[in-house]
C-alpha cells in the first residue's frame, strides 16, 4: 500500500509594504544606537573598582576616613573626566559622545553663526569636553526622579544656560573653528605656556 498522504504547503512569504521599511530601518538605528550606548554603560561600570563594604573595613580595623585617604593616595577619586585614567577617560569620553550627539546636539544644538561657533571635533578641545562632561554629570543629577519635578527646569537654569554662553560664544574654545555649515573648519587654539619652575627667581 503507497504513502499518498498531501504534502503541506509551506507558509507564504511576508513582504512588508516598502513606506514600512522606513520606519523599521528608523527603529532599528535606534534601537542600535541604546544598544551602543548601553554597552558602554556596562563597560564603564564593569571598569570600575567595586568598593569595599564598610562592614568589611571596620573588621579590619579600618575607619572610613582612612578608607578614605586610601584612595585618595591611590590616585583621583573624583567622577569629573579630566581626573580619570587614559582608559576610564576614553570609556567616558564614549559615553558622553553618545549623550552628546542623541540628546543635547538634536535638542539644544542650535543654528551654527560667527556668534554662536561650533565644532564636530569638540573632542579634541580640553575645554569643551570638560564644560560638557559637567553639564552631562548635572543632567544625570537634575533628570533623576529624586531631583524633583523642578530638577529639569534648574539643570536648564542653571548649568545648560551658562555652558552654552561660554562654550559657543565667539570668544570660547570653538572660536578659530566652524562659524557656517557649508564651511568647517577645527583648530585647537594656543594656551599660555605653564611658567617654568625658578624662571622667576
Amino acid at each position: 500500500m503507497s504513502d499518498t498522504s498531501p504534502t503541506t504547503p509551506g507558509p507564504e512569504p511576508f513582504r512588508v509594504p516598502d513606506g514600512d521599511l522606513d520606519d523599521l530601518a528608523s527603529t532599528l538605528a535606534k534601537t542600535m544606537a541604546e544598544v551602543r550606548q548601553h554597552g558602554v554603560i556596562l563597560d564603564r561600570l564593569g571598569s570600575e573598582p567595586d568598593p569595599a563594604p564598610a562592614a568589611d573595613q571596620q573588621a579590619d580595623g579600618v575607619t572610613g576616613a582612612e578608607a578614605a585617604g586610601a584612595e585618595q593616595g591611590d590616585g583621583p577619586t573624583s567622577v569629573f573626566i579630566l581626573a580619570l585614567g587614559s582608559e576610564a577617560y576614553a570609556v567616558e569620553l564614549a559615553a558622553l559622545t553618545d549623550w552628546v550627539n542623541y540628546l543635547f546636539l538634536p535638542v539644544y544644538g542650535r543654528e551654527i553663526s560667527t556668534t554662536r561657533p561650533w565644532c564636530a571635533q569638540w573632542h579634541e578641545h580640553p575645554e569643551a569636553v570638560a564644560r560638557l562632561h559637567a553639564l552631562w554629570l548635572a543632567w544625570q543629577q537634575f533628570t533623576d526622579v529624586e531631583a524633583g519635578l523642578s530638577g529639569p527646569s534648574a539643570w536648564h537654569r542653571d548649568h545648560l544656560d551658562q555652558t552654552l554662553a561660554h562654550l559657543r560664544a565667539p570668544d570660547g574654545p570653538f572660536a578659530a573653528c566652524t562659524t557656517s555649515a557649508n564651511r568647517p573648519n577645527h583648530r585647537v587654539l594656543a594656551t599660555p605656556a605653564p611658567e617654568q619652575a625658578g624662571a622667576a627667581a
